[in-house]
């Protein structure tokens, strides 16, 4: 199982938010590069990385922030929020992300999105499958939809999406554990992609629930700023 740490950035500092909402912001470190230079001295070997003023702005702002770390680590870095147009997703791969998520931009323009799996390829284009009561959640989870989150997710994986990051907005940030019967029925109904955990995780006993369940990989935020689950902790599960 991959360990994905997350960096999200607001004003080039990293910043947790408490299920999307922009008012319940705290800060963490005001080095994006030092945070992740922390993560590949433990052995960790990717990130998770969210301009969330890009998120707000429908295009990237932090690019800076992102080229830093590509540039000065050897992580692989899936880059998300803001990437909105051709033009952002092409900076953004210019800026040596490894990996860009989109999610709104599946749901607003599916023809665009589509276009960005036959150019870039599914080991490039990871989709971003929020969840808010198993309805797809978009624009920063101010904005649910009608959408199934299990057939949205097939939808795209019938067009050869491969990776697929999916937040339950109901847990992101509350640190009381990941949404496994959610987890359990994607991984049931489209066989073969491969799930990224996001939201909820609190301590290594949810690591290991994941594990256990088969998910790709799993991103951790909270957990680790707040203290509940150590650097080596993360790094024990990276080769494992």
């Amino acid at each position: 199982m991959e360990i994905i740490p997350a960096i999200d950035i607001i004003d080039g500092k990293c910043v947790r938010l408490t299920q999307g909402d922009y008012q319940q912001k705290k800060e963490y470190h005001d080095s994006p590069l030092a945070m992740a230079k922390q993560f590949e001295d433990a052995g960790i070997r990717r990130l998770h990385l969210v301009d969330l003023d890009g998120a707000k702005a429908k295009k990237i702002i932090n690019k800076e922030v992102l080229r830093s770390i590509t540039h000065h680590t050897a992580l692989k870095v899936d880059f998300g929020g803001g990437v909105q147009s051709d033009h952002d997703i092409e900076l953004a791969f210019n800026l040596k992300a490894t990996q860009v998520t989109g999610g709104s931009i599946a749901v607003k323009n599916p023809v665009l999105f589509d276009s960005w799996l036959k150019t870039y390829g599914n080991e490039k284009i990871i989709l971003g499958a929020d969840a808010k009561n198993r309805k797809i959640a978009i624009s920063g989870w101010e904005e649910t939809t009608t959408m199934d989150v299990v057939e949205f997710i097939k939808s795209y994986q019938s067009k050869g999406l491969k990776y697929v990051i999916c937040t339950d907005v109901a847990k992101d940030g509350l640190l009381q554990g990941p949404s496994l019967d959610l987890y359990k029925d994607i991984l049931q109904e489209a066989p073969g992609i491969q799930l990224i955990a996001s939201g909820g995780v609190s301590d290594v006993s949810d690591l290991e629930e994941l594990k256990a369940l088969g998910v790709y990989g799993v991103i951790v935020g909270k957990a680790f700023y707040e203290g509940k689950i150590s650097l080596a902790e993360l790094a024990s599960f990276v080769d494992e």
